[in-house]
């Protein structure tokens, strides 16, 4: 589907109806040979087409509308929708009330006039990179389908419904680079605001430490436009950065390590084209930072504040968990309090450090994740591949969430290549500065990659 501005300019000339855009989503969703019986948890068919019916009425009786009136998108089943059962991809919720209200951040795309046609599939409680579901199924990225490779976690359907346009655009959240990381390996644009700029009321938490609640997009100015709704900014556009005197460091060291070819060669290509463009490309170094990643490796803060969450329900409802999920929550109550007021005061001088060695920057640059998609039934069948593929999907996309700073995915790959993701990490609270560098080299970097779907 095109970005939300075209769908929205094509609704107010009335070259399609919110029915058509909903009926179309809906037909994905429901196609036999596709991936939305593995994609949504929930559809709501329904309410979906008689909103629709709702506000295509209004249209034609020139009733002033949101340009966004209408335009289907979908919600990752961690946030509370009114009058359903928020499952976080598990089955240790299913007992649950149904929710009262919506969430703050989906309650505010409703009053903009989106449709929320379903929510959507996940890892479990978030509590991975991989993207596999043992309740639910997974679904498969869109490279490759006939080997089914992963889609990258947590926010797995969400990528997946833009990508097989089941949705024009979808919401889902980042801990360590679970809207990242499968935009990366679906081809889409991900955005991870800084912690707390979108409200995590109404969802369920992973840490509360490093949560945030981002969209995922066919490009920059979705993301922008989701991020400012969501946020309640009153401008919703970002103007591109200039881009002759742009400052990008390029993140050495341990982000740089284990890379595929695939990934080192993408990534490598972009900043040559960057460099020609009269963008300032350097090497970076945050020491810092390193030696903070290799303390918390001891001392999980993930793991702390997920635990303090879970630790009745595992002794309770432990059957209903995934086992690979449970075992990594488990593990975690090993951790003292010591260990984690020291993980938080280390990551308090982490950030100090960080934000005086990046001064004379505009943004951080590095590979999004190190890895090409890889397949599900190797995954699966292999625990220690598993642990370490997930851990190499989260180590680069993490860094942000450590720093608590904005980061955003834009697809760098050739067409006929495996998906490839290039990571920009901002500055702590200067999200709309960095979707503006964003939507500058967007152009630069992609390649007409977004045709590899």
């Amino acid at each position: 589907m095109n970005n939300l501005f075209d769908l929205a300019q094509g609704l107010e000339r009335k070259k399609v109806s919110s029915r058509e855009l909903v009926e179309h989503c809906l037909h994905n969703i429901e196609a036999p040979d596709g991936e939305g019986h593995n994609t949504f948890l929930t559809v709501n068919k329904e309410r979906a087409l008689a909103e629709a019916d709702s506000i295509d009425a209004a249209r034609k009786a020139s009733i002033n509308l949101s340009p966004f009136s209408g335009i289907p998108i979908s919600i990752k089943d961690l946030f509370d929708t009114a009058g359903q059962v928020t499952t976080a991809g598990s089955h240790v919720l299913d007992e649950q009330r149904p929710a009262r209200h919506d969430a703050p951040a989906i309650s505010k795309l409703k009053q903009a006039g989106f449709i929320v046609i379903g929510k959507t599939n996940m890892t479990e409680f978030a509590y991975s990179g991989l993207g596999i579901n043992a309740h639910y199924g997974t679904p498969a990225c869109p490279y490759d389908r006939q080997t089914r490779r992963i889609p990258g976690g947590s926010s797995s359907g969400a990528a997946v419904s833009v990508t097989d346009e089941m949705a024009a655009a979808a919401i889902g959240t980042d801990t360590g680079g679970s809207t990242r990381i499968p935009a990366a390996l679906c081809g889409l644009v991900g955005f991870k605001p800084t912690a707390h700029r979108v409200s995590t009321d109404g969802c369920i938490p992973l840490s509360t430490s490093l949560d945030s609640v981002g969209p995922i997009g066919n490009s920059v100015t979705c993301c922008a436009l989701l991020d400012a709704i969501m946020a309640g900014d009153p401008e919703i556009e970002t103007a591109p950065f200039p881009e002759v005197g742009l400052r990008l460091g390029v993140l050495n060291g341990f982000a740089m390590e284990d890379l595929d070819n695939d990934v080192a060669t993408a990534f490598d290509d972009a900043l040559q084209r960057l460099g020609k463009r009269g963008v300032l490309v350097k090497s970076h170094n945050l020491l810092e930072l390193e030696s903070y990643v290799a303390h918390i490796n001891r001392a999980c803060l993930v793991g702390s504040e997920a635990y303090a969450y879970h630790e009745q329900m595992l002794t309770d409802r432990e059957e209903y968990y995934d086992p690979w999920v449970y075992s990594r929550i488990k593990a975690s109550a090993s951790f003292t309090a010591t260990d984690y007021i020291n993980t938080l005061d280390r990551r308090a001088k982490c950030q100090q450090k960080t934000a005086e060695r990046n001064i004379g920057l505009d943004a951080i640059v590095l590979p999004t994740v190190p890895l090409i998609p890889q397949p599900i039934a190797s995954l699966i069948e292999d625990n220690e591949l598993s642990l370490r593929v997930n851990g190499l999907n989260l180590r680069n996309t993490s860094i942000a969430n450590t720093l608590n700073a904005p980061a955003i995915t834009i697809p760098c790959h050739s067409p006929d290549r495996p998906p490839v993701g290039f990571m920009l990490i901002g500055k702590h609270g200067k999200d709309r500065e960095l979707l503006s560098i964003a939507r500058s080299i967007e152009p630069i970097i992609r390649r007409n990659s977004h045709d590899n779907r």
